[in-house]
């Protein structure tokens, strides 16, 4: 397959390009192109299950499965973790009807426009660059005791989680750890109709995800 990659993130008015990935819930192959002329999806490209604020997104994401199966759209979440891994991870903490597939090579982040961030010692070129002096705070009330900086953050919730962190784990993140996320809702011809990054807000987006009334407001605003 030949890989496309876009300059700058998918935006509403682009159409998503096509990419074949190993499904993690189901045997065999799932694509772009199972949905295009079928139903709208929504996509959501996630870090490696490793990353708890990804795990809690997918999980949000996730709650909206019925919700938008009422209003006729599917739904597709990509994870970069290696196959084996990712199904091991699900069997022991499954969530309903989730459509999952592997990316451990990160194909539809670079196909969406997704970019790994670089940490730097003090340049700033967001997103390609960020400095690893900047300060920055996560503040999850009820899950973090405290706001704390994202290396903090997410350590807790690992110890919080019960989450172990495996060889293939570090592999991932020695790879993509500054790999930005995103979520895309795509209307049954394939073209994004609403999208939500963590490359938007110069950084703000950074660690966290869409209110499902967003997400909700854009599917009502979407013809099926």
């Amino acid at each position: 397959m030949q890989e496309n990659h876009a300059a700058r993130p998918l935006q509403p008015g682009d159409r998503a390009p096509n990419v074949v990935l190993d499904a993690i819930t189901r045997q065999g192959k799932v694509a772009i192109d199972d949905f295009r002329g079928q139903k709208p999806v929504l996509v959501g490209l996630f870090r490696g299950l490793h990353c708890p604020f990804c795990r809690r997104q997918i999980a949000a994401m996730a709650e909206l499965t019925d919700a938008l199966q009422e209003k006729g759209i599917d739904s597709l979440t990509v994870v970069n973790t290696p196959i084996d891994r990712a199904r091991l991870y699900f069997r022991y903490h499954p969530l309903p009807n989730l459509l999952a597939a592997s990316d451990p090579e990160r194909v539809s982040h670079r196909a969406f426009g997704l970019p790994n961030l670089q940490f730097t010692e003090d340049e700033n070129e967001w997103p390609r660059k960020v400095s690893m002096n900047m300060s920055m705070r996560i503040d999850m009330p009820g899950e973090l005791p405290a706001p704390m900086d994202p290396m903090a953050a997410s350590e807790f919730l690992d110890k919080a989680d019960g989450y172990e962190i495996t060889e293939d784990d570090k592999q991932m993140i020695a790879a993509g750890h500054g790999q930005l996320v995103g979520e895309f809702l795509l209307d049954r011809d394939g073209v994004v109709r609403w999208c939500f990054t963590e490359v938007e807000g110069d950084g703000r987006n950074m660690f966290g995800g869409p209110a499902p009334r967003e997400v909700m407001s854009a599917a009502s605003n979407m013809a099926v």
